[in-house]
């Protein structure tokens, strides 16, 4: 009987999957023509299927399989990223993952000390607690931007750039006075209104995005707290 081993216990597998990333480059023609500007395309659509495995996943054997899979074509995005940029000997992987580990030592000081190691402190920090200190850290990285559009991209669909901009000036804890009290109720009021405008010919996410930069650019707006505009 021939042993089996399952997905994501084998040694070594991120290595290896680095050096078979390293050898396509080197002997498949398709893959070392690709460049970072071509790698755009399936960036976008191999994150928007993580995506949907994520909202649709209901604990099945299948929708797992589903979604370690569309993990892997988004992990697969960031190594060939990281290749080709090594063969032009700006950075490697290992420049990625040290720099992400820096960024999140620095950002979690309720976790870890300066230097990495872990804080010896019983206190517990609040959720919204843990929020400022993330925030205040960002503003100090990157102390010149200070309108709401700033550090999002240009790409972002337009409702999301919306709702990002509005929870920087709001603030992340701003009381829902008014409007509706649950996702499902957002929704369904949110189709109602772009169902009310197709019959105009009105396109909704170039107007959304078009009030957007009306109202929050370039520089942010009058008595809007300065949160984390990063």
């Amino acid at each position: 009987m021939t042993a089996t081993t399952t997905p994501g216990t084998e040694p070594d597998a991120l290595p290896r999957l680095v050096d078979v990333i390293d050898q396509l480059r080197k002997r498949c023609p398709w893959v070392a023509e690709l460049t970072p500007e071509s790698l755009v395309g399936y960036l976008i659509e191999e994150s928007y299927e993580l995506v949907e495995a994520v909202e649709t996943a209901d604990g099945g054997p299948d929708s797992i399989a589903e979604l370690r899979g569309e993990l892997g074509d988004v992990l697969l995005q960031v190594l060939l990223h990281a290749r080709i940029q090594q063969e032009r000997g700006a950075f490697d992987l290992d420049d990625v993952a040290r720099t992400l580990t820096e960024k999140m030592i620095r950002r979690n000081p309720h976790v870890f000390t300066p230097d990495g190691g872990l804080v010896d402190n019983e206190h517990v920090a609040a959720v919204d607690e843990i929020e400022e200190t993330w925030q205040a850290v960002k503003r100090r990285e990157k102390p010149e931007r200070n309108s709401p559009l700033d550090g999002i991209p240009a790409q972002l669909p337009a409702l999301m750039t919306a709702s990002k901009v509005a929870m920087r000036v709001q603030g992340l804890s701003a009381a829902v006075e008014t409007g509706p009290k649950t996702e499902q109720e957002l929704g369904e009021m949110l189709l109602d209104l772009v169902e009310a405008t197709a019959p105009g010919g009105l396109d909704a996410e170039r107007a959304l995005r078009d009030a957007v930069r009306r109202r929050y650019g370039p520089s942010r707006p009058a008595g809007a707290s300065k949160l984390d505009y990063c």
